[in-house]
């Protein structure tokens, strides 16, 4: 009881310098929490965030993979939007075949995925009867995909995949076209080209195989601005494309965007030979959303294909990660500094203004311990209650940090209150040591006479 009564009485004395305690117990706990909470929950936020700017994964025949790899194109073979090749495909794989993409493993981590056939086709801008040279293209880059295509799932599950939200930069002038229908999107600069816009009918003419001559007539939805090569190809259904071609079913590249852990060294070592794994890595990477391991479940339900994951992404979104949390947990560290620092000059201006107070208690019987407890539990109490407050701060600071650049809530993991708790206790603790020994060698005899 006594150590209470001193506790409270000490409550009434030196209130600026106790509250300056707690002021900068608070502050740093809710540094500490606000940018903990961040950490723990970024990996899946800045994964969503990067994700809109496109695929991390792409899916195509195994004899293309071969040639790339081969002739080290860096992609696909028939890379027709991007306006790097000006062939048609040779190989291909099912559309029926891409809704096996959500049965993996990781099918909740697949975020969206489109299939696409990449074809070239000549364009006029109306009917056969027109004859203007400016009003025709030849050798125009068609992709064949969904826009917003409905799958219902054996397990009764439906999904939505498509372009809708494959090109969410997209800068689209009109409507997204209909699945299974004679619409399409145009690139701003074939539309350019053309002397089209929205509402207009473009008729495509594509030679097959056979040799027979195709005709299809697309009404243009929409004119979009990708910012890049892509603004010269036209998009539309697959079915439409399938129909032009005369190439049923059949698709020469899946884009896919799934939610992924950054690459490790055994993700890294996984992705140039799985088989070389003993059986706990196999394991391990297998059920961790890595996009080799991913990509690897792709591959199992696709016949014929190889799914590789787009490096230049998967580099971003590691190397973004592990700077973000860098930078987060450095500002955390300068926070637990600064609060040990100014902690440590506050109990030794306190304690240099209490000198006769403690030296009366030694002189009167109490030990060094107990007058050293007595010092550590009123700085306890103190910063307990910083740490409360800042705490609640915290959490609404990672809440306002998340919806300002992540547009979405921060999840507040317990650990991350544990966490802190922890590292404040100790900060405490080491603040505190030096001015405990000042205590040891308080003299009652000398400070009480004033010497």
């Amino acid at each position: 009881m006594f150590f209470f009564r001193m506790i409270f009485r000490s409550f009434s004395r030196q209130f600026k310098r106790r509250l300056l305690i707690a002021v900068t117990v608070c502050l740093s706990a809710t540094v500490s929490v606000a940018m903990l909470g961040v950490v723990f929950d970024v990996g899946d936020k800045l994964n969503a965030e990067l994700s809109t700017y496109g695929s991390n994964i792409t899916v195509q025949p195994k004899a293309d993979a071969v040639v790339n790899d081969l002739y080290n194109t860096g992609g696909d073979a028939n890379s027709n939007a991007s306006g790097t090749s000006e062939s048609d495909p040779t190989t291909f794989l099912k559309e029926s075949d891409a809704p096996k993409i959500k049965t993996i493993f990781w099918a909740f981590n697949i975020t969206n995925f489109a299939p696409e056939l990449n074809i070239h086709a000549d364009a006029n801008c109306a009917s056969e009867s027109v004859d203007s040279s400016s009003c025709k293209a030849s050798g125009v880059p068609i992709v064949g995909t969904w826009f917003a295509k409905t799958l219902h799932m054996d397990s009764g599950e439906s999904t939505v995949a498509g372009m809708n939200g494959m090109r969410s930069w997209w800068k689209l002038d009109g409507s997204w076209p209909k699945d299974d229908s004679a619409q399409g999107l145009i690139g701003t600069t074939l539309a350019s080209k053309l002397g089209v816009t929205k509402g207009d009918t473009v008729t495509l003419y594509k030679t097959t195989a056979d040799g027979s001559r195709n005709k299809q007539r697309i009404t243009i939805t929409g004119i979009y601005d990708s910012g890049d090569s892509d603004n010269n190809a036209m998009y539309i259904p697959s079915s439409t494309a399938q129909v032009l071609a005369n190439l049923p079913d059949s698709i020469d590249k899946i884009e896919v965007k799934a939610l992924t852990t950054p690459d490790n060294d055994l993700a890294r070592k996984a992705s140039k030979n799985p088989n070389a794994l003993t059986q706990d890595e196999w394991e391990t990477w297998y059920c961790t959303a890595y996009p080799s391991s991913i990509a690897y479940q792709i591959e199992e339900v696709i016949p014929g294909s190889v799914a590789k994951q787009v490096r230049q992404v998967a580099a971003l979104q590691g190397d973004v990660l592990q700077k973000t949390q860098a930078v987060m947990v450095l500002m955390t560290v300068l926070s637990l500094v600064a609060a040990a620092i100014a902690v440590a000059n506050l109990m030794a201006a306190s304690i240099g203004e209490r000198g006769s107070e403690l030296a009366l208690l030694k002189a009167i019987g109490a030990t060094d311990g107990a007058v050293s407890r007595l010092m550590l539990a009123e700085t306890a109490v103190i910063s307990l209650v910083g740490a409360i407050v800042g705490a609640l701060l915290g959490s609404g600071v990672a809440q306002i940090v998340g919806h300002v650049v992540f547009g979405s809530g921060i999840t507040m993991r317990p650990m991350v209150f544990v966490l802190v708790f922890v590292l404040l206790t100790l900060t405490v603790l080491i603040a505190s040591f030096s001015s405990i020994r000042s205590i040891l060698g308080l003299k009652p005899a000398e400070v009480l006479h004033g010497r």
